[in-house]
């Protein structure tokens, strides 16, 4: 027999060749089970391909590593059958390590064909060497080859199974390491193979076939090249994957917030508007199908809208919040609690019976009737709650919440702090509200909306220094409407911001026709709301409306109410600097009926201070009125304000204000308000009044003469 011996340098390469190939394997697992679609099918033939172009690499390169006393030849022919059985070996062995389950039978059954697939591509490629009598066989070494095949074939798919998803620098270690153990498992059997080889001593080589001497460098080339750019596409489609991952995640999650932000409350993170009219649907929908019942409470808060204004936005936030918890608490079974803006929210839940109801709304009633403890305050609201029953109360969604919200006004109207079942009388006092809703929009159009104007006096009697201007509605089938009946409507809906703007308009125009008539030195005091306050073309509105009617600044007082003010004080402070920067006067209205922070107090721009009506008219020389009205003023004179005392009905009333020192009187007992065509009344009694004041003083001068 001849004599073989190997090349150490091949040998090597073949070994590193076959652990390039184990790494490849393990990675393209990997990328078919995770890919789907026609990319599943790319990676797994693409990467079939790879890998078997690998281990036939080893096999052969290890079969170029042997030397012999003569230059040996391959077949192309065998040498194209031997790669096609490890390409196809392998992209089999890429299919079954990348379904759902491997059990022990089907790894066997997988062994076997991968296993026979290996041994019949290395005894393939053997026969490849084109040497004559041929190639005599130890059939022990050749039984043990093949049974190292089965067992490497067996522990590869089991690697390549458990190791295939994760993308972890944990899992790139195990994988190194499995290709490590699967290269060395793929050269023993190579070897173990070449072992089982004999060529005999006076055998020789055909003169056809592929020389080997270039032909060992050729195929590592080759097929390192192919095993990189393999690797390096599955590397680049990894960092893809994981960057589309993250994308994906984050689009989701951004998808996951949308839906959040466009279904639920930002404060309570209740179900809004929206959500609640597909519950109720889906509510309908069903009670007509399974012939049940279910009940929908229209809810209020009574007495929120003072601690909001007395304690700010933040207290009164923190408020809805506890409001909500306390609620939910009550909640079991199937409910949907939603919160459709400040501090209206809707209950749906279904029942068996009204009583069922009742029971909810009476839990619900005494559950918010305890007090708060929000930030050091003790906050107390109570609870109105209309129910409207399905079917009997409604049959779609805008009849339901029409007369659940019907029914809670009317809860609203016998004392608040419960609830009260919708009866059909409800709905005239309903449509009357809603009718007067829809009229309010079209009074600006219509020219229905009127200034009437109190005078304000010089203590004690005059002369005129000017009038508040006071709102009203000519409303065409109600008559003269005062403020209180559509001015909470109005701001709830929002339209105090354009009824706002109007009145600052038509009252610098009411001026303009006071100077021109011969009284240049009145001015005008206008109340802003607290959504007009909030406006940021506030400033841009006066200024129009005093340059177009040809308004001095000073002569416009603007005036804002103590608990608008220190809602937010800096913000506030930055607005009023800027009006009064254009020479126009602010008015702190409603004075001692807040919270105010003297510090605060003492940055605001203001020139007056207005004593609340609710003072004057209790006043008396020894009450606690008296006392907070002493300090009012006496705290105004130390800021250098003017003090503007209403609400004077009394001459004992007018008599004290002007004795603490108020600079300025309004009330009934001086003038009630009155439309603007009636002022020159007002100026021919207030003329009688100085000219009888004359007249008793001469008479008091003579009687001492």
């Amino acid at each position: 027999m001849l004599v073989t011996s190997y090349d150490s340098f091949i040998v090597i390469v073949s070994i590193l060749v076959a652990m390039l190939a184990s790494f490849t394997a393990l990675d393209m697992a990997g990328r078919v089970a995770t890919s789907t679609g026609k990319a599943a099918i790319i990676w797994l033939l693409g990467g079939g391909f790879s890998m078997g172009i690998g281990i036939w690499a080893m096999h052969f390169i290890g079969m170029l590593s042997m030397s012999m006393d003569m230059v040996m030849s391959y077949s192309p022919t065998f040498t194209a059958i031997s790669a096609a059985i490890a390409v196809c070996a392998s992209i089999f062995a890429l299919w079954l390590v990348c379904q759902g389950e491997l059990p022990m039978q089907r790894l066997i059954g997988g062994a076997l064909i991968m296993g026979t697939g290996v041994a019949a591509m290395h005894y393939t490629g053997m026969a490849a060497l084109m040497f004559s009598p041929g190639i005599v066989w130890n059939w022990g070494w050749v039984a043990v080859s093949i049974v190292i095949a089965l067992v490497a074939s067996g522990a590869a798919l089991w690697l390549a199974f458990n190791l295939r998803e994760g993308t972890s620098n944990r899992v790139t270690v195990l994988r190194l390491g499995a290709s490590v153990v699967m290269g060395f498992a793929i050269a023993g059997m190579h070897y173990t193979g070449m072992m089982a080889a004999k060529f005999p001593l006076h055998g020789h080589p055909t003169q056809e076939g592929v020389n080997s001497n270039w032909l060992a460098i050729l195929v590592t080339v080759v097929t390192i090249a192919i095993l990189g750019i393999t690797l390096l596409v599955s590397m680049l489609d990894a960092r893809m994957q994981a960057r589309t991952s993250i994308l994906a995640s984050s689009l989701a999650e951004a998808n996951r917030e949308l839906a959040q932000l466009a279904l639920h409350d930002n404060l309570t993170r209740l179900p809004n508007r929206i959500l609640l009219e597909d519950r109720l649907e889906q509510a309908i929908n069903k009670a007509n199908r399974e012939r049940t019942h279910f009940a929908l409470m229209f809810m209020d808060l009574d007495g929120f809208k003072a601690v909001n204004d007395a304690f700010g936005h933040h207290i009164g936030d923190n408020l809805l919040i506890g409001v909500t918890e306390r609620m939910s608490q009550q909640m079991e079974g199937y409910y949907t609690l939603a919160r459709l803006g400040g501090d209206e929210f809707v209950l749906l839940i279904e029942i068996n019976d009204p009583n069922d109801a009742a029971a909810v709304a009476d839990n619900l009633v005494k559950a918010v009737d305890r007090p708060f403890d929000i930030s050091r305050y003790e906050l107390v609201v109570s609870l109105s709650i209309g129910i409207a029953v399905y079917p009997g109360d409604g049959v779609d969604e805008r009849e339901l919440m029409f007369n659940a919200d019907a029914a809670m006004y009317h809860t609203k109207n016998n004392g608040r702090n419960g609830y009260t079942f919708f009866q059909p009388s409800m709905n005239m006092q309903a449509q009357s509200q809603l009718q007067l809703n829809n009229d309010l929009w079209h009074a600006l159009d219509n020219n229905e909306l009127r200034l009437f104007y109190q005078p304000k006096y010089c203590a004690p009697r005059g002369p005129i220094l000017g009038f508040e201007a006071l709102l009203r509605w000519e409303h065409p089938a109600r008559g003269l409407l005062t403020p209180d009946h559509f001015l909470p409507m109005a701001e709830k809906t929002g339209m105090i911001v354009s009824i706002g703007n109007w009145v600052i308009n038509e009252a610098c125009r009411q001026l303009r026709q006071w100077h021109l008539q011969g009284h240049p030195h009145w001015s005008v005091a206008v109340n802003l709301s607290s959504l007009q306050f909030e406006q940021s073309n506030l400033v841009e509105t006066v200024t129009e409306a005093l340059a177009k009617h040809e308004i001095p600044p000073e002569l416009l007082t603007l005036e804002v109410t103590e608990t608008t003010a220190m809602r937010d004080p800096d913000e506030s402070v930055r607005i009023l600097t800027e009006l009064t920067k254009l020479g126009v006067k602010a008015s702190i209205d409603d004075f001692g009926t807040g919270y105010s922070s003297l510090l605060y107090l003492k940055r605001l721009p203001a020139s007056e201070l207005k004593i609340d009506r609710a003072f004057v008219n209790e006043l008396q020389h020894h009450s606690e009125d008296a006392t907070i009205v002493s300090a009012i003023v006496a705290l105004a004179q130390s800021l250098q304000l003017k003090v503007v005392a209403e609400g004077v009905e009394t001459a004992e009333q007018q008599a004290f204000l002007t004795g603490l020192g108020c600079n300025t009187l309004q009330g009934y007992l001086l003038g009630k308000p009155i439309p603007p065509e009636r002022i020159s009344e007002l100026d021919n009694f207030v003329g009688t009044q100085e000219n009888e004041l004359k007249t008793e003083l001469h008479t008091v001068n003579s009687s001492l003469t």
